[in-house]
């Protein structure tokens, strides 16, 4: 099986996609934020904005294929990051003002899997094409490599955080991006 888009065609491997929610409404697609006291919008939430699809998401895994097979490691990053962020890649960063470990831009450490997500599908309804969300690196350095959950954490600002959980996992769907002609 491979990942496929919304309207059931291949997701390109290094292509670019919106994410967007596949189960019951509650915000768009997926963008950068500046939460908390960061000076630059690394923090990846999901829109409030119910018609909003987000960002462009690259996604890309390292096998040699055009085409993503489901279960494989992937890395997601912004197709068009904010200008102050350290790269456009998502990795999980353990804040200690925060409970849980969140999604931000950042540089992977070297210890870090280059590719520390996957999408597995959901039978949702009449939602073929329904993935979660999960991220497979390890937060330390003892923990033992587990695939958990990526869940949507409302802060107290009212951002909807993408976050490490096992509540409210966050099902998506891959939108193609418009032709660039439109």
């Amino acid at each position: 099986e491979e990942l496929v888009d919304v309207e059931g065609k291949t997701v390109r491997n290094g292509g670019t996609y919106y994410l967007v929610p596949q189960l019951r409404p509650g915000g768009g697609g997926m963008e950068a934020a500046k939460v908390g006291n960061e000076d630059c919008p690394l923090t990846v939430v999901k829109s409030l904005d119910e018609n909003s699809n987000g960002e462009l998401i690259r996604i890309a895994s390292r096998l040699r294929s055009t085409f993503i097979p489901e279960y494989s490691l992937v890395n997601l990053g912004f197709a068009d990051p904010p200008k102050c962020a350290p790269s456009p890649f998502w990795t999980v960063v353990k804040d200690q003002s925060e409970r849980l470990p969140s999604i931000k831009l950042g540089e992977y450490k070297d210890s870090e899997l280059d590719y520390p997500f996957k999408f597995e599908r959901v039978y949702a309804a009449s939602k073929m094409y329904a993935y979660k969300l999960l991220y497979c690196g390890s937060e330390d350095e003892e923990e033992e490599m587990m695939c958990k959950d990526i869940g949507v954490y409302r802060d107290q600002e009212g951002y909807q955080r993408l976050v490490v959980s096992k509540h409210n996992p966050l099902v998506v769907g891959f939108k193609k991006a418009e032709s660039s002609t439109t």
